[in-house]
């Protein structure tokens, strides 16, 4: 019991150190909405600034200036920590004007990117500075220790950890009791009341971001003499302290602490259970610690979906549908093959590493540019890959082609546990999953030797088919063309493979999944099946990439597939343009040890600038643009090889359906939407309660009730968003428990009343991921036009929607839940954004789809509307039905009249100022 104690003793060193660094995470988060991902690697900055001042040297973060300059003597312990923790909070200052001030407005993910960049930068500046020569850090704290039982454990740990404690409180009384802090947690609230009331937000964040990276610079100095000074290590104290934080919700400081504390607490404790129990694995336990606490706590506290108001939309740049793939394919190809034969030695090496990491780069499109889900992980799965190649070569025998194929689906299985957490969490807690996952897997896998072959790596054998040797050879014939064309062929299917994929239903589906969770769901799109799709895909070609690698290195090694690499990769593909197939081929061609990297070394000299370069450019496209390189580069209008034209393009011009085939028979004898005592509450809060009524074939039923009534809550309801009680039958069966998606597919469309559409599509591809499921038996593509040309926005078709005016979106909502086709549609104030004439033409259009049989449900605020094309009218008011009727009823109801002025029916048609009383139907409208 005593050595678990002192090993618990022993943890509070790093555990401190997380807690300090989380402690950083949560300032800079409540000043600017930044997760800064590069608080680690500040911490280490100042720990270097800090130790070479204690050697009488300043470092000089210039690249081309001398490395350090000479202060005449060393400095001591109090001097050097003030001079360095001066330098932090500069550098703090400085990040935020520089880089996260212009981005204020931009979303948590993109932040998160840019502080990727930033954390890229510091790392790569430092390691070109100070070289990877460990210093020796003279001890701060005194060289004592205490005796627990039989065992004795050090004293600095928990000095440092009292330290910690103690920045706590302090940092926890200053936002609780100062002006600063109320100030802080007012701007975190509400920016614009800030303003108002006088404070600046921007001089908050600036204090918020000076003084978290003095706290992360604090923390790194401390422990500098506890741990050894490694740079990658500091870089990803990152992991456990966002662990931390995320225990904090970003915004408790004490959570943040205690949680910070334990995890490196328990990585000790792990450490003694490791040393005393043979079965358990040497290396990789304590890494597994705080991802085991990430995935716990955010699958608790995730959900399905977003709520209401709470869909996140990162900034990703568009995704463009490759409409003519084979001749631009075609001539790629041809220009690959001259370059593999003109070239030789280290130039067509590079042109072969730049095709393999081209492969890894298509992975992180398909998993980041078409569904939208920030992987940091892609290089650790193509690492699985090789691994796993090596396994089923040399311990299972099995040959080429097969065994390339099977380590790919080896990774995939790894990819679907990364894409897990996705079915509940999204956005950035995702990529901090993505990342803990891949500092486990180099941990546990890449770097243990009772798995793998240890530092000597894991061999991989030759690949070999029909007796042709196809490997990379070795002296004078390496590089061979033969492994070039290898990777070529394999480069060409799996590009093939991603723009098929980005042309199919399931492309679609992702992109929409991508742009809007909620939507997707509600079009009867499965959200979690198509998010574990995209990783499963992807992983599976990044798991081929990785199988080539090891063919090209002829053995599986961790420090090919190290964590920071795949960051550094993960940099050079956004640049490149994550979203396209372009930009992964390209970001194979910038790649570290890809073409480009050996021209810029080779003609510029410049090679060991490359990944600072990198970070730096990272920053720039994520501030200014995110569709990356490729969108930049000419557009070459290629001829498609088709007789038919624009054959692949959705939105083809159809003649405008006519009016004048007769309307069918409608049975009105059972209910096509049935809702019977629906209520939905938020703990004591009744938003919704017996909400009870019908809608029949054929007919429009208004559902209209003043600001707060429960209008959106009753169709969240129906349709699945919110957990409700009581039933809801559709076409006679009972979907109440129903997730969302399948209500879309049984016939249960709806639109939004924010209007939740898919901004990186066009409106022709928002309107077919609505057709694609449609009930109809009419082609997708002339569906497609259909209903573009039934609402009058064919000309649109290939607009963006992000581009449109409020009242277009409107029409697209709509055109989107008509292609369904559905038994009943949903639509949540489809004329908002619309005037006079253009509400009135919208009416039109949807009485010729009730008298093609299609039931509406509508909520809209205009009373001219809804009485003039509505078959029934329900009112609600304060989440219950007060009135049902037609609409001449619902004019002449005094309890209508009532909900919406909020004063008796006998004061309402008393004459005021005019001599005529007021009619209810002005009222209404």
């Amino acid at each position: 019991m005593t050595d678990h104690l002192s090993y618990l003793v022993l943890g509070l060193g790093n555990g401190a150190v997380y807690a300090a660094i989380g402690l950083a995470l949560v300032m800079t988060f409540k000043s600017s909405g930044v997760v800064n991902f590069a608080t680690g690697a500040v911490a280490l900055y100042t720990a270097y600034t800090y130790v070479l001042l204690r050697t009488g040297e300043l470092m000089v973060p210039i690249p081309g200036l001398p490395k350090t300059v000479h202060l005449g003597g060393p400095l001591g312990v109090v001097p050097a920590m003030a001079i360095a923790l001066v330098i932090a909070a500069v550098l703090g200052l400085l990040f935020y004007a520089l880089i996260f001030r212009p981005m204020r407005n931009a979303s948590v993910v993109a932040k998160a990117v840019a502080s990727i960049g930033l954390m890229i930068v510091l790392q790569a500046l430092i390691a070109q500075r100070v070289g990877t020569e460990i210093p020796l850090v003279e001890p701060i704290f005194p060289i004592e220790t205490i005796t627990i039982g039989d065992s004795r454990a050090p004293t600095d740990r928990m000095w440092l950890a009292g330290c910690v404690v103690g920045l706590a409180v302090v940092t926890t009384l200053v936002f609780r009791y100062t002006r600063f802090g109320i100030a802080t947690e007012a701007a975190a609230e509400s920016e614009k009341g800030a303003y108002l009331t006088g404070l600046s937000p921007d001089r908050i964040a600036f204090s918020n971001w000076a003084l978290s990276s003095v706290l992360a610079g604090l923390g790194g100095i401390l422990i500098a003499p506890l741990v050894t000074l490694n740079p990658v290590a500091y870089t990803m104290f990152i992991v456990p302290a966002l662990a931390a934080t995320l225990v904090g919700n970003f915004s408790s400081i004490w959570l943040t602490v205690i949680a910070g504390i334990a995890i490196g607490a328990l990585q000790s404790e792990v450490t003694n259970l490791q040393n005393s129990f043979d079965w358990l694995p040497k290396t990789g336990m304590g890494e597994a610690i705080p991802l085991i606490l990430i995935m716990a706590f955010l699958v608790v506290r995730g959900r399905p979906l977003p709520d209401r108001g709470a869909v996140a939309r990162p900034a990703l740049g568009r995704a463009p549908r490759p409409d003519h793939v084979l001749l631009p394919a075609l001539v790629a190809i041809a220009a690959a093959v001259i370059a593999l034969l003109v070239t030789g030695g280290s130039y067509r090496a590079a042109i072969i590493t730049s095709m393999i990491f081209g492969i890894v780069a298509l992975s992180q499109v398909v998993v980041t540019g078409y569904a939208g889900q920030v992987s940091l992980a892609q290089l650790t799965l193509a690492g699985v890959g090789a691994y796993s190649l090596s396994v089923l070569n040399t311990h299972l025998g099995i040959p080429f082609p097969f065994a390339p194929i099977l380590a790919a689906l080896g990774a995939t299985v790894i990819g679907v546990v990364v894409g897990l957490p996705a079915l509940r969490v999204r956005g950035l807690p995702l990529t901090v999953v993505t990342l803990a996952l891949a500092v486990f897997l180099e941990a546990f896998w890449f770097r243990n030797p009772s798995l793998n072959g240890g530092v000597n790596g894991a061999p991989i054998d030759t690949p070999r088919i029909f007796g042709i040797d196809l490997g990379i050879g070795a002296g004078e014939s390496y590089p061979r063309i033969a492994f070039g064309l290898l990777c070529l062929f394999t480069l060409a299917l799996v590009a093939l493979g991603v723009a098929w994929l980005r042309r199919s239903p399931l492309g679609t589906d992702m992109l929409a999944v991508r742009a809007n969770e909620r939507s997707a769901a509600a079009t009867g799109i499965d959200v979690s099946r198509t998010k574990l799709a995209a990783f499963a895909i992807g992983a599976f070609i990044a798991g081929l990439g990785g199988a080539l690698l090891g063919y090209q290195q002829t053995l599986a090694t961790a420090e090919s597939f190290t964590v920071f690499l795949g960051i550094s990769l993960f940099a050079v593909m956004y640049i490149a343009g994550i979203t396209s197939i372009t930009g992964g081929i390209l970001a194979g061609l910038m790649a570290p040890g890809g073409l480009l990297y050996i021209l810029v070394d080779r003609f510029l000299h410049a090679g060991e600038y490359y990944t600072l370069i990198s970070g730096i450019l990272l920053i720039v496209s994520v501030m200014a643009n995110p569709d990356g390189i490729a969108s930049r580069l000419p557009k070459i209008p290629w001829p498609t090889l088709s007789r038919r034209g624009r054959s692949n393009t959705i939105a083809a011009e159809y003649d405008r359906a006519t009016a004048s085939s007769p309307a069918p028979t409608v049975d009105r004898s059972r209910a096509a939407l049935a809702v019977d005592g629906v209520g939905v509450s938020y703990g004591a809060v009744v938003a919704a309660a017996d909400v009870t009524f019908e809608v029949y074939p054929g007919e429009i039923v208004g559902l209209i009730g003043p600001n707060g009534a429960g209008k959106t809550t009753v169709i969240d309801a129906i349709t699945g968003f919110a957990p409700s009680t009581g039933t809801v039958t559709l076409d006679g069966d009972d979907v109440s428990a129903q997730r969302p998606h399948v209500r879309g597919r049984r016939g249960l469309g709806r639109s939004f009343q924010d209007v939740e559409l898919y901004d990186d599509l066009s409106v022709a591809e928002n309107v077919t991921v609505g057709a694609t499921r449609s009930r109809s038996d009419e082609p997708i593509g002339k569906r497609v036009s259909t209903v573009l040309a039934t609402l009058g926005i064919t000309e649109l078709a290939d607009a963006e929607v992000a581009t449109l005016s409020q009242g277009h979106r409107q029409l697209v909502s709509v055109a989107r839940v008509l292609a369904m086709s559905p038994i009943v549609a949903l639509l949540d104030e489809p004329a908002a954004g619309l005037d006079s004439s253009e509400s009135r033409w919208l009416g039109e259009r949807l009485c010729k789809a009730r008298d093609a049989g299609m039931s509406i449900l509508m909520v809209d605020h205009d009373m001219d509307l809804v009485l003039s094309i509505c078959d029934r009218i329900v009112v609600l008011d304060l989440g219950r039905v007060i009135a049902t009727g037609t609409p001449d009823e619902i004019r002449a109801d005094a309890a209508v009249v009532r909900a919406y002025l909020g004063a008796p029916v006998e004061s309402v048609e008393t004459p005021s100022v005019e001599t005529r009383p007021v009619e209810t139907e002005e009222v209404l409208s």
